[in-house]
């Protein structure tokens, strides 16, 4: 769900009553509970395609690479002009209860300069956004730390001045040990 809620989704809810529209954001109340009412069901998920002046990643960390729930899974849908952050768009999931936004990081980078002092202030204020907890896949530490590196990561990819090229960065690069990538 986090990469749907960083693009901007929204659920369609039809019911007795008719129809309403949420960000998809707005859909998860709690633990297992959503919005939707005992006489609704879902219409539709519109989910906008990113523009082409939108950097848009998404990070998963877990123990397996394939059908593992995530310990930290982010992502990241920003509007980068001119070096500056004009729309910042960033969720997390295995943060909190639900996959929410990170308000706080957010707003520590929108409007100011796409660089490295900026990007560590936000992720200084994940911990305002989130204080996860510790279970079998991570612990509350592994989780902040993790979410914040990935943020950390994404700007490395993502900045004016030699952005890491994809495959720097890839465990999976075919024909190349990680020893020689690094």
């Amino acid at each position: 769900m986090p990469w749907l809620i960083a693009l901007g989704t929204e659920i369609v809810l039809y019911g007795v009553d008719g129809q309403r529209i949420m960000p998809l954001e707005d859909f998860y109340i709690a633990y297992q509970k959503s919005a939707i009412l005992p006489n609704e069901f879902v219409q539709a998920v519109r989910v906008p395609l990113p523009h082409k002046d939108v950097a848009f990643r998404v990070y998963k960390l877990s123990k397996r690479f394939d059908q593992d729930i995530s310990a930290v899974c982010a992502a990241f849908a920003f509007r980068l002009e001119g070096g500056k952050v004009i729309d910042a768009r960033m969720a997390y999931g295995g943060m909190a209860a639900t996959p929410k936004r990170a308000a706080q990081a957010e707003a520590a980078l929108n409007g100011k300069e796409w660089n490295e002092a900026n990007v560590k202030a936000a992720m200084l204020a994940l911990a305002q956004d989130y204080a996860p907890l510790s279970d079998m896949r991570a612990s509350s530490a592994y989780r902040m730390r993790t979410a914040q590196n990935l943020l950390y990561r994404y700007w490395l990819e993502t900045r004016a001045d030699a952005p890491l090229p994809a495959a720097s960065v890839s465990a999976f690069v075919h024909g190349k040990s990680a020893a020689r990538i690094a």
